[in-house]
């Protein structure tokens, strides 16, 4: 048999790592979040798409490890600390996740549509019913305001993403904000008048200040329904103290 019809040995097989996978699927969701196709990822670290298949059954199951470790890198000790004031807590877990999914905005979508069931996504829940119930809330409202709390956080990413229609990395904040402000000084004031009174004010929508002014608007509220209730035992205490009619 001549040399070129023999087979040839098989070079080593390529180690991988779940890690490996995860950094690739990352990577690939800067260019858009269809980007990090299971075969695009196999091609970034070398390997047939089946090789992924070893490590994750499908693609939904890519994401929910990626969604699980995005979670896991946000930090938890000011969120996690009962010793701080609640509304500082819930500040600290906001920003966390704004600055962790805005460094990713591929995977802010893919965040939105996962089932978040998994063991970090399952404790945060977990955490988040915890403080809101120091905060004096009880269970029903607890799980209630946590997720209005969710509803507004990754609400507020997707739309602040889909404001910059590009993958990633997002321009700067300051940047983004004065391509707005160029946007809505355009328009014609004698049509819309209110507009362009606030047209400062709209072009700051996608801002950090904007961002925090609406989530301290919902805690304001969350404080008074915890007030309320106070005054509601108060008053309930107050009347079964107090004698009834005499014969």
């Amino acid at each position: 048999m001549s040399e070129s019809g023999r087979r040839r040995p098989r070079g080593p097989r390529r180690a991988l790592t779940e890690n490996e996978i995860l950094d690739a699927a990352l990577s690939l969701l800067d260019h858009g979040p269809n980007a990090a196709s299971v075969r695009a990822i196999a091609a970034r670290v070398g390997v047939v798409p089946n090789a992924i298949y070893t490590y994750f059954p499908d693609k939904a199951a890519v994401v929910d490890a990626l969604v699980e470790r995005l979670l896991g890198e946000v930090d938890h000790d000011v969120f996690a600390d009962r010793a701080q004031p609640w509304r500082d807590r819930v500040e600290a877990l906001a920003l966390e996740l704004r600055a962790k999914l805005s460094a990713h905005p591929g995977a802010v979508s893919l965040m939105v549509g996962s089932r978040m069931d998994g063991p970090i996504a399952q404790t945060l829940t977990e955490r988040l019913l915890q403080l809101l119930a120091d905060a004096g809330l009880d269970p029903t409202d607890a799980a209630r305001a946590s997720y209005l709390l969710f509803v507004y956080i990754f609400g507020s990413l997707v739309l602040e993403v889909a404001d910059v229609q590009q993958p990633a990395p997002l321009p700067a904040e300051a940047e983004r904000i004065a391509t707005r402000q160029l946007a809505f000084s355009a328009r014609p004031p004698d049509h819309f008048p209110l507009s362009a009174a606030a047209a400062a004010t709209m072009a700051g929508y996608i801002s950090t200040e904007q961002y925090l002014w609406g989530l301290r608007r919902i805690l304001d509220g969350l404080t008074a329904r915890v007030a309320m209730g106070r005054k509601s035992v108060g008053s309930g205490c107050a009347a079964s103290s107090r004698p009834g009619p005499q014969a």
